[in-house]
């Protein structure tokens, strides 16, 4: 039987935080249903990796954006930064925590292509 695979694209930007929970959250719930998962950061989504943000979001009674983070990256789910984007906004490669991948944009291409879904956030 093939591993199933999806991917998690994170569009929106720590502007809007009530967008930053579901991907991680379903990227760790897939990867506890023994499904392969990875999210990929593009846009304004890249804000969300950059080294502090996580740190100021927390919604509700969830917890902080930062320990769901590190619990995605504990899970060992594939984190990857588009290069391009981090280019447009202006943010260093090395601005990003530390766990994450700066990927050019033929890597979203192949993702895609080798997913068996994908979701947009």
């Amino acid at each position: 039987m093939t591993e199933k695979n999806l991917l998690y694209v994170q569009t929106s930007g720590v502007d809007k935080p009530e967008r930053l929970y579901s991907p991680l959250v379903l990227a760790q719930t897939a990867t506890a249903m023994r499904i392969k998962a990875a999210v990929y950061f593009l846009g304004m989504g890249v804000t969300v990796v950059k080294k502090g943000e996580a740190n100021k979001i927390k919604m509700g009674s969830f917890p902080g954006l930062k320990e769901v983070l590190d619990q995605t990256l504990r899970a060992g789910i594939k984190m990857y930064v588009c290069e391009a984007s981090t280019q447009l906004i202006g943010i260093d490669r090395s601005d990003f925590i530390e766990g994450v991948e700066v990927v050019g944009a033929a890597t979203l291409n192949d993702l895609v292509l080798d997913a068996d879904g994908t979701m947009w956030f």
